[in-house]
């Protein structure tokens, strides 16, 4: 990879990959993208190479291209999927057109692309336990939906094509830098800030329910080492399935309360998102990943919450005691 163009870049993904990525290949090798900027983002967007790109728009996306000179594209442009159910059309476009061009783009050019896919293919009839890497997928929201279809559609470049495509299912993604914008999992990153905060939590997700998650570091990880590895030993190219936890809110209560005794985690379930996330795995088989690629999560539950705390306490500039 000598220079990278990153889609969607001022979300809670693509905001720390620009930084890690700028880190290890230069910044003028980074190029960054969003449909607007926005504000507090300013440490993104003037720290190197910014565009405003929409994604539906493949003329944007092949102009920025040709203009730095771009070999791959990391997209991660979408919409999520508590938000995707309130606007399924916009969620098909973004997800799915925004693919197309993309990869129509890759085709043409000879790209390679990284494009994640989610936990959220996965529907009711897929085994709930350590779910194999093969198995059936008839996700029930739109955002699922487009995260099959965009499966299928790497899929296809790639046997049709040769276009080098790229992903891995995403659990839920667990941050101090940047709020998440609209997932089902987003829970896991609230009662971080409310521990800090109030010293308690509403979840909107029951107890009991179980949901793989994952520290951003090794989600970060995970994107730059797939797209560094040898492509000859990529068997399942576009869908890994990777993971390192499977947890329910209760488990992170207890997780906090190992360093703030007197946190308090209380309900208020949300009805839509209950539902969605009843309909994902409980735990996944992410051992063809560990096989094809060397994956390996660096961060469990306890080290992800003292970390979590110790960089909210310096965030939110608030002098707590973590024990």
């Amino acid at each position: 990879m000598k220079k990278i163009l990153i889609t969607g870049a001022l979300g809670q993904i693509g905001s720390e990959l620009t930084v890690k990525m700028r880190g290890l290949y230069g910044k003028d090798n980074v190029i960054i993208s969003d449909i607007e900027k926005k504000s507090g983002k300013e440490d993104l967007t003037e720290s190197g190479p910014f565009e405003i790109i929409n994604v539906l728009d493949a003329k944007q996306i092949s102009d920025v291209v040709d203009k730095y000179k771009i070999d791959t594209i990391v997209n991660l442009a979408a919409i999520l999927s508590a938000v995707g159910e309130k606007n399924p059309n916009l969620c098909w476009q973004i997800n799915m057109t925004g693919l197309y061009n993309v990869l129509e783009i890759a085709r043409e050019k000879g790209l390679r692309i990284f494009t994640p896919s989610s936990i959220a293919v996965f529907g009711p009839n897929t085994p709930k336990d350590l779910t194999p890497q093969d198995t059936i997928m008839r996700p029930t929201t739109m955002y699922g939906v487009t995260k099959v279809s965009g499966e299928l559609l790497c899929d296809y470049y790639y046997k049709k094509f040769g276009v080098d495509t790229r992903g891995v299912r995403f659990p839920g993604i667990i941050s101090y830098n940047t709020l998440p914008g609209g997932g089902t999992t987003d829970y896991a990153v609230h009662i971080y800030y409310d521990a800090v905060l109030k010293k308690s939590y509403t979840s909107f997700i029951d107890k009991g329910t179980y949901m793989d998650m994952m520290y951003i570091p090794d989600a970060l990880d995970a994107v730059i080492n797939l797209l560094e590895a040898d492509g000859s030993k990529l068997i399942h190219r576009n869908a890994f399935n990777i993971t390192a936890m499977s947890i329910e809110p209760e488990d992170i209560a207890n997780s906090i309360r190992k360093f703030i005794p007197e946190f308090r985690l209380d309900y208020d379930v949300d009805p839509v998102r209950q539902k969605i996330a009843e309909s994902w795995p409980n735990s996944l088989d992410d051992s063809e990943a560990r096989k094809q690629w060397g994956w390996k999560p660096n961060y469990d539950l306890d080290s992800m919450t003292k970390d979590m705390l110790e960089k909210l306490n310096m965030k939110l500039n608030i002098e707590l005691n973590i024990k």
